[in-house]
């Protein structure tokens, strides 16, 4: 009975001699401190390379995006000066060789006032109202197809700009996390143990500010450009119906000219043989 009660004794007092840290506990329960090194390591590498990835996308979208606004400006200034320079409404329905967002819906609006003069169109819901109305329908879809390719790509720009200083800010949280672990770890809080690991976990917050900032110009910039070109289009479809509107919605369906037709009649006439005799022509003459 003696034995058990200072067996009972002695176990409080060694509990009690040795006394355990936060830090001991939060280290034997995340694990040995080089793996929390090696975690903390990994984790904001990824962070990095997450971010640098970021960029490339943000600077691919740019550059396309540049090509693709400079050729759109390049295209409708070229059609409208041929579609304003033709002589009447009939001649800018001729014009070939058209390219660019203006040159397409001028396309379907000739289009559908050419069906809807050859009774062509089919008789169904899509196809109802007048012509007038039929027209607006298809210039509005058109200039919607137009918009939707011109705010291709700019998602994902916001997106970019949107998220890229939270994932620095991620990284840069847990790389001083794990720089504060290992300097409990070390048990010496001078600036010099202190500046490196914290210094090399805010560069995840550099990294991340530097990626959002050229997304959110090009997205702001591309925003405005969509404007400008979506305000043109607008313009052009309205000045396009009212000009049809003054040759009341007809456009005659290309044909080839007269002298050439005759020139082909004339070109495929074939003689016609005469079985009159020599000496009935003779009695006739008599």
């Amino acid at each position: 009975m003696t034995e058990t009660t200072s067996t009972a004794t002695t176990i409080p007092q060694a509990a009690n001699q040795i006394p355990l840290s936060g830090a001991d506990v939060a280290g034997a329960i995340s694990g040995t401190p080089a793996t929390t090194e090696i975690t903390s390591a990994l984790i904001v590498d990824a962070t990095l390379w997450v971010l640098i990835g970021f960029s490339v996308v943000t600077w691919a979208l740019i550059l396309i995006k540049g090509i693709q606004h400079l050729r759109i400006s390049h295209h409708n200034r070229i059609y409208g000066k041929k579609f304003w320079g033709a002589h009447d409404f009939q001649a800018a329905s001729a014009l070939e060789d058209n390219k660019g967002p203006a040159a397409r819906v001028a396309d379907v609006g000739f289009i559908t006032l050419i069906e809807a003069d050859g009774g062509t169109t089919t008789h169904d819901l899509e196809h109802t109202g007048d012509r007038q109305e039929l027209l607006d329908r298809r210039l509005r879809q058109q200039m919607q197809k137009e918009r939707g390719a011109l705010e291709s790509g700019l998602s994902i720009l916001a997106t970019i700009g949107s998220i890229s200083p939270f994932v620095g800010l991620f990284g840069t949280v847990w790389g001083i996390m794990g720089a504060l672990t290992s300097i409990s770890k070390s048990g010496s809080a001078s600036l010099e143990v202190v500046a490196g690991p914290i210094g090399e976990a805010l560069v995840a917050t550099a990294v991340g500010i530097a990626v959002a900032v050229p997304a959110v110009i090009g997205y702001n910039f591309f925003i405005r450009r969509n404007k400008v070109i979506w305000a043109f289009l607008d313009d052009f479809a309205i000045d396009f119906v009212h000009l049809a509107l003054k040759t009341s919605f007809l456009i005659k369906r290309s044909t080839p000219s007269p002298d050439a037709s005759s020139r082909a009649s004339v070109a495929t006439k074939k003689p016609v043989l005469n079985n009159t005799s020599h000496e009935d022509l003779q009695t006739e003459g008599v």
